[in-house]
């Protein structure tokens, strides 16, 4: 990790801001963005959410990022031990919880059967949210599609494992 002059950053990004991405992420506490890439104020927009699921909020923020600030890149970011992803293999009930967990159970489903208590089921079905997500952007979003297919924005998906910090980027 670098050194940072954070008031100067602060000073700097005090007028306009200019992040190169725009990263979905789980709103997990292991999980802070900024840090796992190692970037600092008006880097990159981060976009928080239990599951790192996708919706009309979320496409909002991106669209917002990538059509009016210009950011180039969507970044979907899942992690292992995921407690959202625990809670949608377990078909958990709970107030509001339980709408937003249902968002997950198309990644259990396209996973086979497994548990919770098996990290590496648990990962799989990370894994397969992250798709999941990025298959919603492109089909949910005729601006970020029209962004897409223009070359003009790229979108990845990515695992973080939070036992070793590091970071899988998946293949398309």
């Amino acid at each position: 990790m670098r050194s940072r002059d954070w008031l100067a950053k602060v000073s700097a990004t005090a007028g306009a801001q200019y992040p190169f991405a725009a990263i979905l992420a789980c709103m997990d506490s292991r999980t802070p963005i900024e840090i796992i890439f190692d970037q600092g104020i008006g880097d990159v927009f981060g976009i928080r959410i239990a599951g790192n699921i996708v919706n009309e909020d979320v496409l909002g923020s991106m669209e917002y990022a990538t059509k009016v600030v210009g950011t180039k890149l969507l970044v979907v970011l899942g992690h292992t031990s995921c407690g959202a992803v625990k809670g949608s293999i377990d078909d958990a009930k709970l107030g509001n919880l339980t709408g937003l967990l249902e968002k997950i159970r198309p990644a259990v489903s396209a996973s086979g059967p497994g548990s919770s208590k098996d990290d590496a089921y648990v990962t799989k079905v990370a894994q397969a949210n992250v798709s999941q997500a990025m298959k919603e952007i492109r089909e949910k979003s005729p601006t970020i599609k029209a962004q897409l297919d223009a070359g003009t924005v790229g979108l990845v998906g990515a695992i973080y494992d939070v036992s070793t910090g590091k970071v899988t980027f998946l293949p398309d």
